[in-house]
């Protein structure tokens, strides 16, 4: 499979969640060519701040190889993680993280600040940006602008 294939794979979990008015990120987590994990984001339906969609997968992935230690996985992400993720990745020792969309506001990649700069941990983690970053992008733009009609026919 290709970059694009396990992004669009991304794409379709961040579509699901949008479906359950969770903002719309997805990642996948590959090994040896296949997903072995996957996840949406959960926030909302789990009630909690730490169910981000790399969060799910990442512990989803260590459940899959039986290890915590996921040094020959690639995790795709629709949206530049976070800090709290990007430590999470490097903690697991991640190889490659490929993501769509930059994050302005919170993105730990680079945009905000960048956890991944090289010899900051014990571990260096390869970064890609921008893979698919237009349709990516889009899923967060609707669905942003959506809440905000519905926010605002709920103020009338």
């Amino acid at each position: 499979m290709t970059h694009e294939q396990f992004m669009l794979r991304a794409i379709e979990l961040a579509k699901e969640c949008a479906t359950f008015d969770e903002v719309p990120v997805g990642a996948v987590v590959v090994k040896d060519g296949k997903i072995i994990a996957e996840s949406g984001n959960r926030k909302e339906r789990d009630n909690s701040a730490i169910s981000h969609a790399e969060i799910l997968a990442l512990k989803k992935a260590s459940e899959d190889v039986g290890n915590w230690w996921l040094e020959d996985c690639d995790v795709y992400v629709t949206l530049e993680p976070c800090a709290m993720c990007a430590t999470a990745m490097i903690h697991s020792r991640i190889r490659n993280l490929y993501f769509g969309a930059y994050d302005e506001k919170t993105g730990a990649a680079g945009s905000k600040v960048n956890m991944f700069e090289k010899g900051l941990f014990n571990h260096d983690v390869e970064v890609v940006g921008g893979i698919m970053k237009e349709e990516c992008g889009a899923l967060l733009t609707a669905f942003f602008k959506n809440k905000r009609l519905q926010n605002k026919e709920k103020n009338k």
